[in-house]
């Protein structure tokens, strides 16, 4: 198991140098930096001091050196966490993504929360009554949670439970009861992959020899299924849900910018209309870390609950 943790660390390790280089051509691929960054009416011996000043008259090299490791006591480099100054705010970029971290936490874990509490028992019901009418319902329940567009889902809940029923606030983080729609709109996409797997795993592990021979020991159903089936069958789900969980901290944007959500996705879309590429930077880079940083936590307990796993 040392081993295969070490290996996990090592990929780990080698996608977030990749993420950050990807950061860094960001602003290349955008063309001159103080195109975007420099207002219009900037003169030609401003461009050029700006461009001293940021070291982007330097080679590519260089500035990706600086990047990384920075060049002075103010600029500390990416690996201690610094991406420069805000332009639009004024303040550290990553300090100002960190402010907006808790709201989308936030997000995700509700969001999670409604996908388990729907699918684990939707997965489980429709694997034991196999093609019943349960069974059936829960496969168009999976399509459509996959088919929908969480930004038209996300109107059609505001309009439903905020404009016509009253009952929840359309946008916003005012009151705790201003989660519930956006989580709703942004857990039904990882209802629909949790439940397919919960269902598909527990069939596999239903059809298999200790469990008929648990079921010849006169042993109840509910007992077989809930102390021997579940049990095998939830390695894999273990592992969707931490891909699941990875994802609503990094891929909530459509969400949150539907209903005003103070949260990273709204930041960035925000920093992208004013060119505040930096915090753009910073947001990208820290959501790829908590991405990777979950689905390394996810590779260490599957090895954990399944010794037998192992990357060879």
């Amino acid at each position: 198991m040392r081993a295969y943790i070490i290996r996990g660390v090592l990929q780990s390790l080698i996608v977030l140098w990749l993420v950050l280089l990807i950061v860094f051509l960001m602003l290349q691929m955008t063309g001159d930096p103080a195109d975007v960054l420099m207002p219009d009416e900037a003169t030609v011996e401003e461009v050029a001091a700006f461009n001293k000043e940021m070291g982007f008259d330097q080679p590519i090299y260089v500035q990706y050196f600086k990047f990384l490791f920075g060049h002075d006591d103010k600029n500390l480099g990416v690996l201690r966490g610094d991406f420069g100054e805000s332009f639009y705010h004024n303040v550290p970029a990553m300090g100002l993504v960190i402010e907006r971290i808790p709201a989308t936490a936030i997000l995700a874990v509700f969001a999670l929360f409604v996908g388990l509490v729907i699918a684990i028992p939707a997965g489980i019901l429709s694997a034991v009554f196999r093609k019943s009418w349960i069974d059936h319902f829960s496969s168009v329940l999976s399509m459509a949670g996959q088919s929908i567009p969480n930004f038209w889902l996300g109107l059609m809940l505001i309009i439903l439970f905020s404009e016509i029923l009253g009952w929840l606030p359309t946008s916003g983080y005012r009151e705790a009861k201003s989660v519930i729609l956006p989580a709703l709109a942004a857990g039904l996409y990882a209802t629909a992959r949790i439940m397919r797997m919960m269902r598909s795993t527990l069939l596999e592990v239903m059809a298999q020899d200790f469990v008929n021979t648990a079921r010849s020991k006169g042993i109840a159903e509910a007992v077989v299924i809930g102390r021997h089936a579940l049990k095998n069958a939830s390695i894999p789900v273990v592992t969707i849900i931490g891909l699941e969980l990875g994802g609503l901290l990094s891929g909530t944007v459509v969400v949150e910018v539907v209903f005003a959500w103070p949260g990273v996705g709204w930041l960035v879309v925000e920093s992208i209309n004013v060119n505040d590429y930096a915090v753009v930077q910073a947001a990208v880079a820290l959501l790829s870390f908590m991405f990777v940083g979950v689905n390394l936590a996810v590779d260490i307990l599957y090895a954990w609950l399944d010794p037998r796993i192992s990357y060879s």
